[in-house]
């Protein structure tokens, strides 16, 4: 895999962090500027509500902009949204910086995903496009827990701190590692624009609002499902999420050559395991050791849907993946939003602390209904890759050219050819 994918992996890491240990911090942002932890619960709704409009917004105004400035850009406001966030003079300052800190986060994903899937051959796409999204599941394994235990002790201004380092830390191995690589000649917003309106498109957005609600109905409130529900102690908090997120990075490692091999299947299985998983979950938690097996499972089968769904949007969206590719960011969070204001709404119906994972399990059946029913209106092929490869078709490799305009090889291997595009701007082959 290219060097490129770590730099990708290391910037999804910090990401994940900072948008994940929001949930642990609750009770201290909530004593520390006087107010209560439902309030302090508009912290992590801000959060996705940046993702929401800047995943769209972001990526049509840097739709001409090269890729590499584009992920340097926002990793900078994203450096910049945890700063403000950790230097807040009370919760309203903070509320903002949240919403600064998502903004660039559904972009940042969308960009990526497009370039990581153009770095590697053909029927690799997937296995890079999940490369990248470790990052992501590795920060709830080591950043979240990490993170959440420096709130604990040093206070909360401390773990946005250092979440701002490993922003700049991601800043260094991009400029580093990733290759510029110059704007497509069909690289526009209109073009763009009109690719999100592909029905298939729209229904793997709507896929992804479903069937992730289904997991964040209840990863939203696993913390207090493990005391109150699972009878373990406080401290035994950041064990069980740590859990969940070995369990994603498992998911994410299998999603990628399960999803370059079937794409649907892949999709369909992973929805229907989830619906399953949370079902049974509410019969274990009584039982130490199957409520932690359940746990990693969630988030295993959870996380193995966003690879089929990423590469799912790519495709239908050809040769103008990069807004449909970021606005699938924007409904993993109206699905974070969601299925937490749907769990939290039956636990104060009185329906128990494990009713979220009822509630669940209705939203990822919808959501297989969903992707079932545009696996039926969707006639085409069904590998992840197929799409992808045919609308950047490579050229034969000539050693006399590089691969892209600063003259550096192809991250991981030999230098590619570059070839005019229709506008006669040159376009590296693969990218």
């Amino acid at each position: 895999m290219p060097l490129a994918l770590l730099a990708l992996a290391v910037s999804a890491f910090g990401i994940g962090t900072t948008e994940f240990v929001m949930m642990g911090l609750l009770p201290n942002v909530a004593d520390d500027l006087g107010t209560s932890v439902p309030t302090a619960g508009y912290l992590v709704s801000a959060y996705a509500i940046g993702v929401v409009l800047g995943a769209p917004l972001l990526t049509g105004l840097g739709s001409r902009v090269p890729r590499k400035k584009m992920l340097l850009l926002l990793m900078a406001l994203f450096t910049v949204g945890n700063l403000a966030s950790a230097l807040a003079p009370d919760f309203g300052w903070l509320l903002a910086g949240r919403v600064l800190a998502g903004l660039p986060h559904g972009a940042f994903f969308g960009v990526g995903a497009v370039v990581a899937a153009r770095l590697v051959a053909e029927g690799r796409q997937a296995r890079a496009v999940a490369t990248m999204f470790l990052g992501l599941t590795v920060a709830n394994i080591v950043g979240v827990p990490a993170a959440t235990l420096l709130g604990q002790h040093l206070g909360w201004r401390a773990t946005f701190l250092v979440v701002a380092v490993i922003g700049l830390t991601a800043v260094a191995a991009l400029a580093r590692l990733v290759p510029t690589i110059p704007v497509e000649a069909h690289q526009d917003v209109r073009r763009e624009l009109r690719a999100l309106g592909n029905r298939q498109v729209l229904l793997g957005l709507l896929t992804a609002v479903f069937g992730f609600a289904g997991v964040f109905a209840v990863y939203s409130y696993l913390s207090a499902m493990t005391t109150k529900a699972m009878g373990f102690g406080e401290s035994s908090v950041t064990v069980v999420l740590a859990l969940f997120g070995i369990g994603m990075t498992l998911g994410a490692l299998a999603a990628g050559p399960l999803t370059d091999r079937a794409l649907r299947p892949t999709l369909y299985g992973s929805l229907g395991a989830l619906a399953v998983i949370l079902v049974a979950f509410p019969f274990t938690v009584q039982v130490h050791w199957a409520a932690l097996v359940m746990v990693m499972l969630l988030g295993g089968v959870g996380f193995m849907t966003t690879t089929p769904l990423q590469m799912l949007v790519m495709n239908k969206a050809k040769d103008a993946p990069t807004l449909a590719s970021a606005s699938n960011h924007s409904a993993f969070n109206l699905a974070n939003a969601g299925g937490a204001w749907l769990g939290g709404v039956a636990i104060a119906a009185g329906w128990g602390w494990t009713s979220p994972a009822f509630v669940g399990a209705v939203l990822a059946v919808i959501g297989l209904a969903i992707a079932a029913a545009a696996g039926f209106l969707d006639r085409g092929p069904g590998r992840a890759s197929r799409v992808v490869a045919a609308n950047h078709a490579r050229p034969a490799p000539s050693p006399a050219r590089p691969a892209f305009q600063d003259g550096t090889a192809t991250p991981g291997g030999p230098a590619a050819t570059s070839t005019p595009g229709p506008s006669g701007h040159s376009s590296p082959s693969g990218v």
